[in-house]
C-alpha cells in the first residue's frame, strides 16, 4: 500500500513537472513550437499512465463521489 502511494506521488509530481515545462514553452515559444508540442504529447502519455496505474485502485473518495450521486438521485423523490 505504501508503496503504491509512493508512486502515485512520485508521478503527480512528474506530471506536476512536465505541465510547468509545457507552460513556460508556451509562453517563451508560443503553443505551436515543436518543443511545445513535444512537451504537451508527453505529458498526455504521463497522465494516461498515470490513469491506467489508478484504474485498479479503490480509493475512499470513489466511494464518497459514489454515495453522493446516490443521494442526489434520491432526493429529488423525497422532495416531491
Amino acid at each position: 500500500m505504501y508503496e503504491q502511494m509512493n508512486r502515485q506521488t512520485d508521478m503527480i509530481e512528474e506530471i506536476k513537472a512536465k505541465r510547468e515545462l509545457m507552460i513556460n514553452s508556451a509562453n517563451s515559444l508560443g503553443f505551436t513550437s515543436d518543443v511545445t508540442i513535444k512537451y504537451s504529447q508527453e505529458l498526455d502519455k504521463l497522465i494516461n499512465e498515470y490513469q491506467k496505474a489508478m484504474e485498479g485502485t479503490s480509493r475512499p473518495n470513489d466511494e464518497i463521489k459514489f454515495a453522493f450521486k446516490q443521494m442526489i438521485m434520491i432526493w429529488p423523490k423525497l422532495l416531491v
